[in-house]
Protein backbone atom coordinates (compact mmCIF):
# COMPACT_ATOMS: atom_id res chain seq x y z
CA UNK A 1 0.00 0.00 0.00
CA UNK A 2 1.46 3.34 -0.58
CA UNK A 3 0.64 6.11 1.11
CA UNK A 4 1.30 10.35 0.37
CA UNK A 5 0.98 12.49 3.64
CA UNK A 6 0.51 16.04 2.01
CA UNK A 7 2.52 18.22 4.75
CA UNK A 8 0.94 21.65 3.88
CA UNK A 9 2.25 25.11 4.40
CA UNK A 10 -0.31 27.05 6.39
CA UNK A 11 0.64 30.94 4.97
CA UNK A 12 -1.45 33.88 6.44
CA UNK A 13 -1.37 35.39 3.31
CA UNK A 14 -3.34 32.84 0.93
CA UNK A 15 -6.72 33.14 1.55
CA UNK A 16 -8.52 30.06 3.24
CA UNK A 17 -10.34 29.30 -0.70
CA UNK A 18 -6.99 30.18 -2.49
CA UNK A 19 -5.23 27.29 -0.01
CA UNK A 20 -7.92 24.60 -0.71
CA UNK A 21 -7.71 24.83 -4.61
CA UNK A 22 -4.19 24.76 -4.17
CA UNK A 23 -4.24 21.12 -2.02
CA UNK A 24 -6.96 19.78 -4.59
CA UNK A 25 -4.35 19.90 -7.37
CA UNK A 26 -1.75 18.18 -5.13
CA UNK A 27 -4.05 15.93 -4.06
CA UNK A 28 -4.75 15.26 -7.79
CA UNK A 29 -1.33 14.56 -8.11
CA UNK A 30 -1.09 11.86 -5.90
CA UNK A 31 -2.87 9.40 -8.24
CA UNK A 32 -0.88 6.15 -8.34
CA UNK A 33 -0.79 6.56 -4.12
CA UNK A 34 -3.45 4.06 -2.48
CA UNK A 35 -4.01 6.40 0.30
CA UNK A 36 -3.40 10.21 1.00
CA UNK A 37 -3.41 12.04 3.96
CA UNK A 38 -3.41 15.82 5.04
CA UNK A 39 -3.00 17.71 8.38
CA UNK A 40 -5.19 18.68 10.84
CA UNK A 41 -7.39 22.12 10.29
CA UNK A 42 -4.93 22.75 7.07
CA UNK A 43 -7.79 25.55 5.87
CA UNK A 44 -7.17 28.00 8.62
CA UNK A 45 -4.49 27.20 11.09
CA UNK A 46 -4.58 24.54 14.11
CA UNK A 47 -3.77 28.18 16.38
CA UNK A 48 -5.82 30.81 14.78
CA UNK A 49 -8.66 30.01 17.09
CA UNK A 50 -10.31 33.81 15.71
CA UNK A 51 -10.46 32.35 12.10
CA UNK A 52 -12.78 28.87 13.74
CA UNK A 53 -16.35 30.71 13.55
CA UNK A 54 -15.68 32.36 10.24
CA UNK A 55 -14.48 29.69 8.45
CA UNK A 56 -16.61 27.20 9.96
CA UNK A 57 -18.27 24.87 7.80
CA UNK A 58 -20.88 21.93 7.52
CA UNK A 59 -19.48 18.66 7.10
CA UNK A 60 -21.10 18.76 3.13
CA UNK A 61 -19.41 22.25 2.61
CA UNK A 62 -16.67 23.96 0.18
CA UNK A 63 -13.83 21.54 1.49
CA UNK A 64 -15.85 18.57 1.21
CA UNK A 65 -17.12 19.04 -2.21
CA UNK A 66 -13.44 20.05 -3.14
CA UNK A 67 -11.54 17.30 -1.61
CA UNK A 68 -14.25 14.38 -2.61
CA UNK A 69 -13.59 15.81 -6.38
CA UNK A 70 -10.08 15.45 -5.95
CA UNK A 71 -10.31 12.00 -4.45
CA UNK A 72 -12.41 10.63 -6.98
CA UNK A 73 -10.42 12.20 -9.63
CA UNK A 74 -6.86 10.77 -8.20
CA UNK A 75 -8.74 7.85 -7.63
CA UNK A 76 -7.09 7.39 -4.05
CA UNK A 77 -8.40 6.88 -0.77
CA UNK A 78 -8.47 10.72 0.51
CA UNK A 79 -7.82 11.10 5.03
CA UNK A 80 -8.67 15.11 3.97
CA UNK A 81 -6.93 15.82 7.37
CA UNK A 82 -9.57 17.82 9.67
CA UNK A 83 -11.77 20.87 9.17
CA UNK A 84 -13.92 23.64 11.92
CA UNK A 85 -17.29 21.96 11.66
CA UNK A 86 -20.87 23.50 12.15
CA UNK A 87 -23.19 21.43 13.37
CA UNK A 88 -26.76 21.86 12.55
CA UNK A 89 -27.92 23.73 15.53
CA UNK A 90 -30.05 21.84 18.50
CA UNK A 91 -33.77 23.02 18.73
CA UNK A 92 -33.27 24.81 21.75
CA UNK A 93 -30.41 27.05 19.62
CA UNK A 94 -30.87 30.21 17.56
CA UNK A 95 -30.42 29.39 13.71
CA UNK A 96 -26.95 29.38 12.49
CA UNK A 97 -25.87 29.19 16.40
CA UNK A 98 -24.61 24.88 15.84
CA UNK A 99 -21.43 23.44 17.71
CA UNK A 100 -18.54 23.72 16.09
CA UNK A 101 -16.21 20.60 15.79
CA UNK A 102 -12.78 19.86 14.70
CA UNK A 103 -13.82 17.37 12.58
CA UNK A 104 -11.89 14.54 10.05
CA UNK A 105 -12.99 13.35 6.75
CA UNK A 106 -12.29 10.29 4.87
CA UNK A 107 -13.31 9.86 0.90
CA UNK A 108 -13.39 6.93 -1.05
CA UNK A 109 -11.84 6.43 -4.58
CA UNK A 110 -15.22 7.26 -5.94
CA UNK A 111 -15.67 10.62 -4.06
CA UNK A 112 -18.17 9.20 -1.77
CA UNK A 113 -17.73 10.39 2.55
CA UNK A 114 -16.65 7.57 3.89
CA UNK A 115 -15.92 8.24 7.41
CA UNK A 116 -16.07 11.88 9.88
CA UNK A 117 -14.04 11.91 12.91
CA UNK A 118 -14.75 14.22 15.82
CA UNK A 119 -11.59 15.14 17.30
CA UNK A 120 -12.18 13.74 21.43
CA UNK A 121 -9.55 15.67 22.97
CA UNK A 122 -9.41 19.09 22.38
CA UNK A 123 -5.90 21.14 23.12
CA UNK A 124 -5.96 24.66 24.90
CA UNK A 125 -6.79 23.79 28.69
CA UNK A 126 -9.00 26.70 29.64
CA UNK A 127 -8.84 28.28 26.43
CA UNK A 128 -8.48 28.19 22.52
CA UNK A 129 -9.82 24.79 21.13
CA UNK A 130 -11.10 23.24 24.25
CA UNK A 131 -13.56 26.00 24.52
CA UNK A 132 -14.68 26.86 20.80
CA UNK A 133 -15.01 23.46 20.17
CA UNK A 134 -17.57 20.05 20.96
CA UNK A 135 -15.49 17.02 22.03
CA UNK A 136 -16.43 14.13 20.04
CA UNK A 137 -17.64 10.88 21.87
CA UNK A 138 -17.15 8.40 18.88
CA UNK A 139 -14.58 5.94 17.99
CA UNK A 140 -13.82 5.78 14.29
CA UNK A 141 -12.31 3.23 12.21
CA UNK A 142 -12.71 2.66 8.64
CA UNK A 143 -12.01 -0.31 6.31
CA UNK A 144 -9.45 -0.39 3.06
CA UNK A 145 -8.04 -2.62 1.01
CA UNK A 146 -5.48 -4.65 2.99
CA UNK A 147 -6.02 -2.28 6.33
CA UNK A 148 -8.28 -0.89 8.74
CA UNK A 149 -7.85 3.01 9.56
CA UNK A 150 -8.23 4.05 13.07
CA UNK A 151 -8.86 7.95 13.29
CA UNK A 152 -6.94 10.09 15.62
CA UNK A 153 -6.30 13.99 15.78
CA UNK A 154 -3.06 15.84 17.05
CA UNK A 155 -3.47 16.44 20.80
CA UNK A 156 -4.97 13.03 20.88
CA UNK A 157 -1.78 11.48 20.20
CA UNK A 158 -1.29 11.84 23.85
CA UNK A 159 -3.86 9.53 25.27
CA UNK A 160 -3.15 5.83 24.91
CA UNK A 161 -6.58 4.96 25.74
CA UNK A 162 -7.55 5.93 22.42
CA UNK A 163 -5.74 4.24 20.61
CA UNK A 164 -6.24 1.10 22.81
CA UNK A 165 -10.31 1.23 22.01
CA UNK A 166 -9.18 1.85 18.27
CA UNK A 167 -7.06 -1.50 18.19
CA UNK A 168 -10.00 -3.16 20.13
CA UNK A 169 -12.57 -2.09 17.30
CA UNK A 170 -9.92 -3.52 14.56
CA UNK A 171 -7.49 -0.81 13.54
CA UNK A 172 -4.01 -1.97 11.94
CA UNK A 173 -3.09 1.64 10.96
CA UNK A 174 -3.43 5.05 12.65
CA UNK A 175 -4.08 8.00 10.90
CA UNK A 176 -2.89 11.02 13.06
CA UNK A 177 -3.58 14.58 10.85
CA UNK A 178 -2.04 17.03 13.31
CA UNK A 179 -0.76 20.65 13.69
CA UNK A 180 1.98 20.03 16.31
CA UNK A 181 3.81 23.28 17.50
CA UNK A 182 7.52 23.09 16.81
CA UNK A 183 8.07 23.52 20.57
CA UNK A 184 6.99 20.36 20.76
CA UNK A 185 8.58 18.73 18.08
CA UNK A 186 10.28 16.13 20.55
CA UNK A 187 7.31 14.87 22.18
CA UNK A 188 5.66 13.99 18.81
CA UNK A 189 7.84 12.05 16.94
CA UNK A 190 8.29 10.16 20.64
CA UNK A 191 4.26 9.52 20.87
CA UNK A 192 4.35 8.70 16.97
CA UNK A 193 6.35 5.55 17.84
CA UNK A 194 5.30 4.87 21.40
CA UNK A 195 1.60 4.90 19.60
CA UNK A 196 3.25 1.96 16.90
CA UNK A 197 4.93 0.10 19.32
CA UNK A 198 2.95 -0.59 22.13
CA UNK A 199 -0.35 -1.08 19.66
CA UNK A 200 2.00 -3.05 17.04
CA UNK A 201 0.46 -1.04 13.94
CA UNK A 202 1.29 1.69 11.36
CA UNK A 203 1.33 5.20 12.44
CA UNK A 204 0.58 7.58 9.94
CA UNK A 205 1.47 11.07 11.41
CA UNK A 206 0.88 14.10 9.08
CA UNK A 207 1.30 17.93 10.13
CA UNK A 208 1.52 21.37 9.03
CA UNK A 209 4.62 23.55 8.13
CA UNK A 210 4.18 27.72 8.51
CA UNK A 211 3.15 29.77 11.49
CA UNK A 212 -0.51 29.54 12.53
CA UNK A 213 -1.47 32.37 14.34
CA UNK A 214 2.86 33.29 15.58
CA UNK A 215 2.65 29.80 16.21
CA UNK A 216 5.85 28.06 14.35
CA UNK A 217 4.72 24.40 12.77
CA UNK A 218 6.65 21.25 13.57
CA UNK A 219 6.27 19.94 10.50
CA UNK A 220 8.37 16.18 10.32
CA UNK A 221 5.17 14.05 9.51
CA UNK A 222 6.39 10.75 9.84
CA UNK A 223 5.43 7.05 9.43
CA UNK A 224 6.13 4.42 11.92
CA UNK A 225 6.00 0.56 11.46
CA UNK A 226 4.79 -1.72 14.08
CA UNK A 227 8.10 -2.43 15.21
CA UNK A 228 8.58 1.41 16.25
CA UNK A 229 10.85 1.73 13.29
CA UNK A 230 10.95 4.91 11.46
CA UNK A 231 10.31 4.37 7.47
CA UNK A 232 10.22 8.00 6.36
CA UNK A 233 10.49 11.74 8.54
CA UNK A 234 9.86 14.70 6.59
CA UNK A 235 11.60 17.91 7.26
CA UNK A 236 10.18 21.72 8.83
CA UNK A 237 8.70 22.80 5.32
CA UNK A 238 6.13 22.15 2.93
CA UNK A 239 6.28 18.17 1.80
CA UNK A 240 5.54 15.32 0.04
CA UNK A 241 6.37 12.00 2.16
CA UNK A 242 5.25 8.95 0.09
CA UNK A 243 6.14 5.38 1.60
CA UNK A 244 5.29 1.78 0.57
CA UNK A 245 3.77 -0.05 3.47
CA UNK A 246 3.02 -3.83 3.75
CA UNK A 247 -0.11 -4.24 5.43
CA UNK A 248 0.67 -8.21 6.62
CA UNK A 249 3.20 -6.69 8.96
CA UNK A 250 0.73 -5.74 11.48
CA UNK A 251 -0.55 -9.13 11.84
CA UNK A 252 3.05 -11.08 11.75
CA UNK A 253 4.27 -8.40 14.06
CA UNK A 254 1.64 -9.42 16.73
CA UNK A 255 1.97 -13.28 15.81
CA UNK A 256 5.86 -12.88 16.66
CA UNK A 257 5.08 -10.96 19.64
CA UNK A 258 1.50 -11.41 20.94
CA UNK A 259 1.66 -8.75 24.03
CA UNK A 260 -1.64 -7.50 23.44
CA UNK A 261 -2.79 -11.11 24.39
CA UNK A 262 -1.26 -10.13 27.92
CA UNK A 263 -3.52 -6.92 28.66
CA UNK A 264 -5.04 -6.83 32.09
CA UNK A 265 -6.63 -4.23 34.01
CA UNK A 266 -10.14 -4.99 33.49
CA UNK A 267 -9.32 -3.73 30.00
CA UNK A 268 -11.15 -6.03 27.28
CA UNK A 269 -9.36 -9.11 25.43
CA UNK A 270 -8.67 -7.45 21.93
CA UNK A 271 -11.43 -9.20 19.14
CA UNK A 272 -9.62 -10.93 16.09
Amino acid sequence: MRASLLQIGVDEGESVDSRRRRVASLVREQAGADLVVLPELWTTGAFAYESFTAEAEPLDGPTHEAMAEAAADAGVWLHAGSIPERAAPDSGSAAGEGPLYNTSLVFSPSGDLAAAYRKIHRFGFDKGEAVLMGAGADLVTVRLPGTTLGMATCYDLRFPELFRGLVDAGAETFVVPAGWPERRRAHWTLLARARAVENQAYVLACGTAGTHAGVPQAGHSIVVDPWGEVLAEAGSGEEILTVDLDPAKVAATREQFPALKDRLLGLETPRR
